[in-house]
């Protein structure tokens, strides 16, 4: 079967609130979403035939803050007609006062998380895709997090998997998503050029207060 949700999450930002140390102002969650498996499949392809146009290897990734601007422009161009949605939660964390959140960054994370999954209407046994690498015990623990929080009145969360960004495109095309809308809370001279392109894709930006 093709049908069936996936959702690939990335971040940009840091999850620090030392801001006199480098911490970042803001803080990006991004859920992209397909409600195919099929759309999903091709939507990385074109980004793999992307990538070989290119002449880059296989693991070449694409990562947002890496990327020259018009590589990355036409990279959401190029994926930009497929029906896919992203949904995003956007901190100014300045504004955050929960003294548990300030001082874990983990705590932090997981919780945006499950601020931005619990938004996307319709998430029910979707399969979820995390990028990050860790030990087995952060995994246990999280993904336990994650169905405690999520899994109430009906099942939402199907198969959830941490994967590592540098084999997956699609949690490369969450993290250029994620990369755009950050920059879209900038004063750079590109700040809107991203989500303009993304402007079709783009369900919902949610500024948590």
């Amino acid at each position: 079967m093709t049908r069936g949700m996936k959702v690939f999450i990335d971040d940009a930002g840091d999850a620090g609130f030392k801001f006199d140390h480098g911490s970042s102002s803001h803080f990006v969650i991004a859920c992209v979403v397909f409600d195919d498996n099929l759309i999903a499949e091709e939507v990385a392809l074109e980004m793999k035939k992307f990538r070989r146009k290119q002449g880059w290897r296989d693991d070449h990734e694409f990562k947002f803050n890496k990327l020259k601007k018009d590589i990355t422009e036409e990279i959401l161009r190029l994926v930009a007609p497929f029906d896919y949605r992203v949904r995003a939660v956007r901190v100014d964390k300045s504004l955050i006062r929960s003294g548990e959140l300030r001082q874990n960054r983990q705590t932090f994370y997981n919780f945006m998380v499950a601020q931005t999954l619990d938004r996307v209407p319709g998430l029910e046994d979707a399969d979820i895709r995390l990028d990050g690498t860790a030990s087995r015990e952060y995994k246990q623990s999280t993904k336990a997090y994650f169905r405690k929080q999520l899994n109430t009145a009906t099942k939402k969360i199907g198969d959830f998997r941490f994967v590592d960004s540098k084999t997956n495109n699609l949690i490369q095309l969450a993290d250029l998503c994620a990369g755009s809308i950050l920059r879209a809370s900038s004063e750079k001279t590109d700040a809107d050029v991203y989500v303009e392109i993304l402007k079709e894709r783009i369900e919902e930006i949610w500024d948590f207060r």
